[in-house]
């Protein structure tokens, strides 16, 4: 197996990257102290499996390097990506808090280091530290008002304009050149395939885009912040 295990090292270091984290910015020096303590390192090879759908919710993880693809799949045998993860983002917490099997897949699309978090030694320490309880419960509503804003999209915005903002957001966190099919988009949009496809093929010939091999480039971000920016149909 490609992954590996160990302690790591340079607590100081990784107190730093914890604080410059989202989820764990803002909980204070001696509760990100206390949580550096908990992690331990772990690396995958390109393509390898972190968990998979059914498997016990056992840790939560923070990636330091790399890029994963959280996906699930359907009834006819189809994977279908939920999110593209890359370097600070934090993954894991629900089934990290409830104990309940994992909902999703999670898969390396590079090669990538990660920061774990085991389920047993965190709960022991939300038993100990209110301030880190707190933030866990503004992390996760935070997590439910965006799963909301999402399903607002879907019903009320039209289909360029959801499909703008997750190429804009994707382009902040990866880059111009973004390594996503045209299905993942799809799901990304709660859209056919077919649809996503006719929208970027349009941005395409307008120069707005290039497209490839599972990438779509952004040579213009600025009329996608302007589709974006539009609140509905």
């Amino acid at each position: 197996m490609g992954a590996h295990e160990g302690a790591l090292g340079g607590a100081h270091g990784l107190a730093r990257l914890l604080a410059a984290n989202a989820f764990f910015a803002g909980m204070g020096e001696d509760a990100i102290a206390a949580i550096a303590g908990l992690c331990r390192s772990r690396s995958l090879a390109r393509n390898e499996v972190l968990f998979q759908k059914g498997d016990p919710g056992d840790a939560l993880y923070a990636l330091r390097r790399g890029q994963v693809r959280i996906a699930t799949g359907t009834a006819d045998g189809r994977s279908v990506t939920l999110n593209l993860l890359g370097p600070g983002d934090v993954f894991g917490e629900i089934a990290l808090l409830d104990g309940h099997p994992r909902t999703a897949e999670a898969v390396a699309l590079e090669a990538t280091a990660l920061f774990v978090i085991e389920r047993r030694d965190f709960l022991g320490l939300l038993t100990r530290d209110a301030t880190v309880a707190i933030r866990i419960i503004g992390f996760l509503c935070g997590r439910l008002r965006w799963m909301s804003e999402r399903m607002e999209e879907v019903t009320l915005l039209p289909l360029d304009t959801r499909l703008a903002r997750r190429l804009i957001m994707l382009s902040e966190d990866y880059g111009a050149e973004i390594q996503v099919t045209q299905t993942e988009l799809a799901a990304f949009v709660g859209a056919a395939r077919e649809s996503v496809n006719r929208v970027l093929q349009d941005w395409r010939r307008a120069g707005i885009i290039d497209l490839g091999r599972s990438r779509v480039t952004v040579k213009s971000a600025r009329p996608l912040a302007a589709l974006g920016a539009r609140s509905r149909a």
